[in-house]
């Protein structure tokens, strides 16, 4: 048996946490046969709930689930782990200003970031779900400079699960037959789900999403307002934010980095932008297409970009300047 690996989620109290942690502890992300400690962290006045969700884990009498460690002390949640999922951060309360989210969530990631670089492995895999996610991702990667920048990444596979199953449900074929959908920029309503390049397998023979969607004005406009005002949709309706399909999202993501992408196949993660041959620009992270081969992920090259993808990238690119720019000058006070 293999050692354990230690995995550590924020905001591990919450309901996204609720829809993750089985799938984690019961070997659905890591593989099969790697046994896994888990710790969960959270702030003081969540402990006692936190208590509540050590005994469910303990009640599943999972064979890989090794440990399970509750905390609220950064120290004892980052010490030696090989990976870190942050999925706790400050809500966007009714009237609140942007700006103001983005300041309470600059002290959050600050202090998350410093703990990463003081107390983690150095080859640890940070994705960042919190929203704002993109800019979450960005502070935390700047607040720990030992941690390799290629390490942190955000979660934009929601938005591309979405595209993907919003394809195949109008092409009637299940969700496996379709691949390679882009989600360009920011998790964001400005996101751009691009189907330029994605292909969907029709009766065993492969075609372009276009040529089997077989309607250009759909994938130019209610598909795209779709997957970008999913979240809102789904709020409207449960009251409460998406948590399964999160849960899965992030299930996808991290087992993606851990065991590579198929062959072919690329999918959707918001990384560093430097170096980016799309004109993207460079300190932001942004939401690429990536392959991703021995846990490291490399963006596809050579995509061709019309004008109408290219408005869309650089309308969400302009937003997470903005973000970023705001959530510098918090970082710098």
């Amino acid at each position: 048996m293999a050692e354990p690996i230690r995995v550590v989620v924020t905001g591990a109290a919450g309901q996204i946490a609720y829809s993750l942690l089985y799938s984690i502890a019961k070997g659905d992300v890591f593989g099969k046969d790697q046994p896994i400690i888990l710790i969960l962290l959270d702030i003081p006045p969540m402990l006692p709930v936190l208590d509540g969700v050590v005994m469910e884990l303990q009640d599943c009498a999972l064979p890989l689930l090794r440990e399970v460690i509750p905390t609220d002390k950064v120290e004892v949640g980052f010490k030696d782990i090989d990976a870190a999922i942050l999925v706790g951060s400050m809500p966007r309360k009714e009237g609140m200003e942007r700006k103001d989210l983005l300041k309470a969530n600059v002290a959050i990631f600050k202090t998350q970031g410093a703990a990463l670089d003081k107390y983690a492995k150095k080859t640890v895999k940070v994705l960042v779900v919190g929203n704002p996610a993109n800019t979450n991702c960005l502070i935390a990667s700047k607040s720990a400079p030992s941690i390799p920048k290629e390490n942190f990444s955000c979660l934009t596979r929601l938005d591309h699960n979405r595209a993907s199953s919003q394809v195949a449900m109008r092409c009637g074929v299940s969700s496996d037959k379709v691949k390679n959908v882009i989600i360009w920029g920011n998790h964001s309503s400005t996101q751009y789900p691009d189907v330029h390049h994605a292909k969907v397998n029709v009766h065993g023979s492969e075609m372009a999403a276009y040529d089997a969607v077989k309607d250009e004005s759909w994938l130019r406009g209610d598909f795209i307002s779709t997957v970008q005002q999913r979240g809102a949709a789904v709020i409207k309706a449960r009251k409460l934010s998406s948590a399964m399909s999160a849960a899965k999202a992030i299930c996808d993501h991290m087992r993606d980095i851990w065991f590579g992408t198929k062959e072919g196949e690329f999918i959707s993660m918001g990384v560093n932008a430097t170096g980016n041959t799309y004109g993207i620009p460079e300190d932001l992270i942004y939401s690429f297409p990536v392959e991703i081969k021995n846990k490291t992920w490399k963006m596809v090259d050579g995509l061709s970009i019309n004008d109408f993808s290219r408005a869309k990238m650089d309308a969400t690119a302009a937003e997470l300047v903005d973000e970023r720019d705001t959530a510098l000058a918090f970082l710098s006070q």
